[in-house]
């Protein structure tokens, strides 16, 4: 048997519910995702599908009114983080486990220097003195790449480009060496040179520090050169997980398959861009049964009444489908 995974989050379902009597948005119903030591793990699905909140929930900053945990466990390190005091809880994030954001600049306060902010998580975690936290700091922005150190740690954060202000936040994320690494959508907003030098970054962090990842995206191509694993969700589900050469090479899940079929790189130049009809149901109105059968090709009568529970087709290579690898209607 092998040891027990960094995080292991089992059966976790939160809801939205903004007043008494208003409707119910069940944003995660029954979520299973695990991240080992040393391990880039992938969570991809289109936007709608439940990752941020996933991220969020792990974190411990959903906001609560509206959200709720109704059922689940988070496990880090051997301990159930949802049976936490508030206290507890701010001592783990940022120190044991960290995030990137998606959009910088919204996290970083505009009010103050880029090094203050850094400097900030190092005496608040690790108790450091002025001179050592400034020193620290220096050292973490040459890490991640941020040439001008010194200068660059005496900025705001509107004098940086999107790609500085991205790397700006990966040095406050790794600076009290955390063990795991939540990065959401790091990405998104950069252009593609930029992309694959965070991408390189965070795979470099993850040699020198040992840590496990969870890399979020809808991305598939992106996740496809940094990730281990993958675990694909769909409204408010994990649907498929595998190896990352597993997903790519045989995916089973339906949604997993028509997500690999809409890249645009897997398609023949001048052909019509592939798509997967409809669109991610409202977290107010799942439908019953398995919540993709409105858009699946493959969907019978048993998908419209009976949710599929996610089993092992393979070792490592679990889906919630029926009708797993059942070939596609002429």
């Amino acid at each position: 048997m092998g040891s027990a995974p960094l995080l292991a989050v089992r059966g976790l379902a939160v809801s939205f519910q903004r007043d008494q009597d208003g409707p119910v948005s069940r944003a995660l119903r029954g979520v299973d995702l695990s991240v080992s030591e040393s391990e880039i793990h992938g969570l991809v699905g289109e936007s709608g599908c439940g990752k941020t909140v996933t991220s969020t929930a792990i974190m411990g900053l959903l906001p609560v009114p509206p959200a709720r945990i109704e059922d689940g466990s988070i496990v880090f390190e051997g301990r159930d983080l949802l049976g936490l005091s508030a206290e507890e809880r701010r001592k783990v994030r940022g120190r044991e486990i960290a995030m990137v954001f998606q959009e910088p600049a919204r996290y970083l306060n505009p009010s103050f220097r880029v090094g203050a902010q850094i400097t900030e998580m190092l005496g608040l975690h690790l108790g450091m003195n002025r001179r050592e936290a400034e020193g620290r700091a220096e050292e973490l922005a040459g890490l991640v790449g941020l040439g001008g150190a010194r200068r660059v740690l005496q900025a705001y954060p509107h004098e940086l480009s999107g790609g500085m202000k991205q790397r700006a936040m990966i040095a406050m994320a790794i600076s009290c060496n955390p063990h795991l690494l939540i990065a959401d959508e790091p990405t998104t907003a950069l252009d593609v040179t930029l992309q694959l030098q965070i991408l390189r970054l965070i795979a470099g962090l993850r040699e020198k520090f040992r840590m496990g990842i969870l890399f979020i995206s809808h991305d598939l191509r992106l996740v496809r050169t940094v990730a281990d694993r993958v675990t694909v969700m769909y409204a408010g589900r994990a649907v498929e997980t595998a190896s990352a050469l597993a997903i790519y090479r045989e995916a089973l899940h339906p949604y997993t398959r028509l997500l690999l079929a809409s890249i645009p790189a897997a398609q023949k130049r001048g052909t019509r861009l592939k798509v997967i009809p409809g669109r991610v149901p409202d977290a107010q109105a799942i439908p019953g049964g398995c919540a993709f059968h409105p858009r699946c090709p493959l969907a019978e009568d048993r998908c419209r009444t009976e949710m599929p529970e996610s089993r092992d087709h393979a070792p490592g290579h679990a889906a919630a489908c029926h009708f797993v690898g059942k070939p596609w209607p002429d």
